[in-house]
């Protein structure tokens, strides 16, 4: 705390901690009167070069007066900030508002100067920028909008900090200095620069986790069994190609090795670095051991103790503490609770893990949060490998644990780049970062598959999450935005998993059918028309079909123009001229390798023989591999991966988590398809040269269902090269808005909005309410009906009634006072007095289909615009779609046909068609006031009644509150849960 002298208390609300350009961490704080000695001990250790450039003349140490006013900060006109490791300063930024002293509290300056001083054994690992956006974010948060520093020309290292940040800048030189202004507020380069950095440093620190030089385990038992012993002779057995050391504070002295690896008692007895140290020790002795390691210079630890958040309170309060004193050291941490981490690069050979068997290396990036489900996905990817190196093993594995400190987010960082992974699988039972977790996929997403299991219902203890308000249904339609491909079950992410990390994209939805059973390829056929594919009539080859058949049939598939991909079924043949399975499995590979990209799935039924074989390495074709892109703007490119196979003949496995897929019923009207960006509809460029190793499914509905998953993820990734944009409105008043939401929200914290300030509000972003005026007596709503006109309706209210026509609370088409005045009576008598039933009268709107558009700010994932058909559609179905704010013209017309129900819009079965185009610009303009004003927090237009030429909307309500705060427009920063 700060003493009397201060201003303001101090603001614990700007501690961070957060990951620098090399991996570490480090943590930010304000300094404090209590940091003296601290400071004078950082200044002692930084070269005269680096004190010259900070104070422009020699200045060999700090005098007792700069030590005060280095150390005594009002937190407003003057704040200072450190980056510490191990509780020791390696650097310094300071700000002192401009004028600040000689002006009135009342009318402070809005410009300060800032300047920094970095230890030189810290320098160029990305402190100065780290500190530069946290002192930024404290600047304006005390109203300062700009920053000025001087800096001697010869202070690259400096000025390139400056002018690398992406803010708005000028520079001048005067006497002999460089003098830099730049505003604070953040723009979109500051952003891009901002997040270029952060997925840099976070790939890196995960990278320090899973390439290190050197591994200790701490916590290894001298008898056989327990953890430590095992998870070191996982190590010794993978070939782990660093030193490894056994760690025990009970081995005696005299004990200098244990299985061939080299015994210590302490990880501070060890010669030599330790870059990751696995700790196996209860959880009481963590943190004895977490201090070992930080003052070793440890990068990472893998905490594989229970006893943590999982817990309860009491354990919770344990991880936090856990989390604070790694980071302090700079170091990051999987778990706590953990299973471990597995790298299995031939440089590495990393097995840091419970799993007793090193996974076959691969191209597949595995996460899992559930030790269990990890252990079932290796396993199963492991059994339909079929012994083959690089065909369905994997590049890399983390189980995270309690997920206290490094997450999925990380992870996605590290596999973004990462030219060993080119197919990245995730089983989730929490997004503790939502708005985070999408921005991250939907980059990732554009260079390389993404499958993903989102467990539902609550997150498990151990995980402390974000609150949010948004539906399960809801998260996972985001996900999908994001280019997410969301499957329900393990079964489903493995099957779709390697499909993608074996074959290339499909063009298109249309797949043609062959094989050797009619009924098996007409079970084929249903399965692509419930999930939304368009299959060819398929061709039945006979039992008595040769290997020579199925590869001219192949072949001939493949040929075909209308054809995007080829489902291949076999069942076993009786006779002579039946091929064997590794003649099978050779014809259909070989046709595979010389026909044009398209991707093949075998559905092989009591044929476990074929799937082996389809694994096995071709005699005759080539094998190749080309490298996953890493461009984000190469979308229509289709992931390259290594020699690949899949097959299964199995179709549930332990630890199998199945859910029910619902079926998408096929309308007879078609829905048009959202508008393609030129070009969109080329085929993925270039084919997979190993497509010869085809993936086989034990069942028609798994294999269709995975190719499914691939034809929308195509789809996705043709639309994501042009994502559209948000259009400009002429008759928007952003401004008017922005004044007429101050001056209500100065009545309280949040209110919802009357019918008048909903109009006037929706009116300014060009969203015109059907007046509806209240109707207390017979004769007002009779003076009401002959102002707007014949024929109207009377509604009632009253929230149970309200929109409910088939209660009886709204009254349509009153031609005449007459049938008006029935209506009211009727009303009135039916469900009470007027004044309960709150009635208005409103002029009737042309006939249409009635819709429902809402938005809300959620406080994790932030802004979600909604749509879906009014009634029991979106209120009994559930049958609404999704998009993150701001939502773009592309957006706003794939959103109208994500429903189920959208044939109703355009023209079902004969009906008029509606106006769409008015539909998507009601949607734009109500996603530009809630992007434009965070201040609205709620929106619902219901009805809304889309005819076939332009909508009415008959009803509204608007909800203002102070916006949650925005951590992702904020500094980087590390969660701490």
């Amino acid at each position: 705390m700060q003493s009397a002298p201060d201003r303001h208390e101090y603001p614990a609300h700007w501690e961070a901690d957060v990951v620098l350009r090399d991996g570490g961490t480090a943590r930010i704080r304000p300094i404090t009167v209590d940091d003296a000695e601290r400071l004078v001990s950082f200044y002692e250790q930084v070269s005269d070069e680096s004190k010259y450039y900070r104070f422009f003349a020699p200045y060999p140490r700090l005098s007792a007066k700069d030590v005060h006013r280095f150390t005594h900060h009002d937190f407003v006109d003057r704040v200072g900030l450190a980056a510490t490791v191990g509780g020791e300063f390696i650097a310094t930024v300071r700000y002192d508002r401009i004028g600040a002293d000689g002006m009135p509290a009342s009318a402070p300056a809005d410009e300060a100067e800032v300047a920094f001083l970095v230890q030189d054994a810290h320098q160029g690992r990305g402190v100065a920028s780290a500190l530069l956006e946290h002192i930024g974010a404290v600047a304006r948060e005390r109203g300062i909008r700009r920053f000025a520093a001087e800096v001697l020309p010869a202070n690259s290292k400096m000025i390139k900090v400056f002018t690398d940040a992406g803010y708005t800048q000028k520079r001048s030189f005067e006497d002999g200095v460089v003098r830099l202004e730049f505003d604070l507020e953040p723009t979109e380069r500051s952003l891009a620069v901002q997040r270029a950095r952060e997925q840099r440093a976070e790939a890196r620190s995960v990278r320090r986790l899973l390439a290190p030089g050197s591994v200790a385990v701490v916590g290894v038992g001298r008898a056989p069994g327990g953890v430590g012993r095992g998870v070191l002779g996982n190590l010794r057995d993978a070939g782990f190609t660093g030193p490894l050391y056994a760690v025990n504070k009970a081995f005696p002295e005299d004990l200098k090795e244990i299985d061939g690896v080299p015994a210590h008692r302490s990880v501070g007895e060890i010669d030599g670095h330790v870059d990751l140290a696995v700790v196996a020790v209860p959880a009481e002795h963590v943190p004895e051991v977490v201090a070992e390691c930080g003052e070793h210079g440890v990068q990472g630890l893998v905490v594989l103790a229970a006893g943590y958040a999982e817990s309860g309170p009491e354990g919770r309060e344990r991880q936090r503490a856990l989390v604070r004193h790694a980071r302090a050291y700079g170091m990051r941490i999987i778990g706590p609770n953990a299973f471990g981490i597995v790298n299995t690069a031939p440089t590495v050979r990393l097995n840091a893990s419970l799993a007793p068997e090193m996974p076959r290396p691969g191209r597949i990036g595995l996460f899992a949060q559930s030790g269990a489900i990890g252990v079932a996905l290796l396993s199963r990817l492991h059994r339909r490998g079929g012994g083959v190196t690089g065909v369905t093993g994997v590049s890399t594995f983390v189980s995270s644990g309690n997920r206290a400190d490094v997450s999925g987010n990380d992870v996605l960082q590290y596999w973004y780049d990462d030219p060993d992974t080119d197919v990245a699988l995730m089983y989730l039972e929490s997004i503790g970062n939502p708005r985070k977790f999408t921005r991250l996929a939907r980059r990732t997403a554009a260079a390389k598959p993404l499958v993903v299991v989102q467990g539902a219902g609550s997150a498990p203890q151990g995980h402390a999450v974000r609150a949010t308000r948004l539906p399960h249904a809801t998260v996972s339609a985001l996900l999908r935005q994001a280019g997410v491909i969301r499957v329900e079950t393990i079964t489903e992410l493995v099957d779709t998993g390697l499909l993608l990390a074996r074959q290339p994209l499909p063009n298109g939805p249309r797949v043609a059918i062959l094989g050797n059973s009619e009924s098996l390829g007409l079970l084929t056929y249903d399965a692509c028309l419930s999930q939304g594919l368009r299959p060819l009539r398929p061709r039945d080859l006979t039992t008595q079909a040769t290997a020579e058949d199925f590869h001219a049939a192949l072949a001939r598939a493949l040929a075909d123009d209308a054809c995007d991909a080829v489902v291949v079924t076999a069942i076993p043949a009786i006779g002579e001229a039946s091929p064997g399975d590794a003649e099978l499995a050779e014809a259909l590979r070989t046709a595979a390798a010389a026909g044009p990209a398209k991707p093949v799935l075998v559905v092989h039924v009591e044929l476990g023989g074929l799937a082996e074989a389809l694994s096995a390495a071709s005699s005759t074709a080539p094998r190749a591999r080309a490298a996953a892109t890493t461009d984000p703007q190469a979308h229509s490119a289709p992931p390259r991966a290594a020699e690949s196979h899949t097959a299964d003949a199995h179709t549930a496995g332990a630890h199998t988590v199945d859910a029910p897929v619902p079926d998408v019923p096929t309308p007879d009207t078609p829905v048009p398809p959202a508008p393609q960006p030129p070009g969109s509809a080329t085929s993925p460029a270039g084919a997979p040269e190993d497509a010869h190793l085809i993936p086989a499914y034990p069942a028609a509905e798994r294999a269709v269902r995975a190719l499914s998953e691939a034809v929308k993820y195509a789809h996705w990734r043709r639309e994501a090269a042009d994502p559209g944009k948000v259009p400009e409105y002429d008759d928007i008043d952003e401004r008017g808005a922005a004044e007429l939401i101050d001056g209500l929200l100065a009545r309280g914290q949040g209110l919802t909005l009357g019918a008048d300030e909903t109009r006037e509000l929706l009116g300014r972003y060009g969203v015109h309410l059907r007046p509806a005026v209240p109707a207390p007596t017979p004769d007002e709503a009779a003076r009401a009906a002959g102002a707007l006109g014949y024929p109207v309706a009377l509604k009632a209210t009253v929230p149970h009634l309200r929109h409910r026509a088939d209660l009886g609370g709204v009254r349509l088409d009153l031609a005449d006072e007459e049938q008006l005045r029935r209506a009211y009576a009727e009303l009135t008598e039916l469900f009470g007095s007027a004044e309960e039933l709150r009635p208005v009268v409103q002029a009737m709107a042309p006939r249409g289909v009635d819709t429902v558009v809402r938005a809300v700010i959620d406080p994790a994932a932030g802004a979600v615009l909604s749509f879906g058909l009014a009634g029991a559609a979106s209120q009994l179905l559930g049958d609404m779609a999704h998009r993150l704010v701001p939502v773009t013209d592309r957006d706003a017309a794939s959103l109208v046909r994500s429903i189920r129900t959208a044939p109703l819009l355009f023209g079902w079965r004969g009906s008029a068609a509606v106006d769409t185009p008015a539909l998507e610009e009601l949607l734009l303009r109500v996603s530009r006031l809630v992007d434009d004003h965070p201040e609205v927090v709620a929106v619902t237009l219901e009805p809304v009644v889309v005819a076939p030429h332009g909508l009415s909307v008959l009803g509204a309500s608007v909800r203002l509150a102070p916006p949650p705060a925005r951590d992702d427009l904020g500094p980087r920063t590390l969660p701490v849960y």
